[in-house]
């Protein structure tokens, strides 16, 4: 039988939490990239997909 501390129970949240937190940050980063891209291409294809998608957008 073993037995878990609290400190391997800790960094197993630990490591759970970082994919999340830089999944969060890589879509907030594309989000904001393609909203504000100078691209005409990059741009309307985020609005395309936000239409698409039911999102309202203006």
């Amino acid at each position: 039988m073993t037995t878990t501390t609290s400190s391997t129970r800790a960094s197993d949240k630990t490591a759970a939490l970082v994919p999340l937190i830089a999944m969060a940050l890589l879509g907030v980063a594309l989000i904001f990239a393609a909203g504000h891209a100078h691209s005409a291409t990059i741009h309307d294809a985020a609005h395309d997909v936000r239409h698409a998608s039911g999102f309202p957008c203006h």
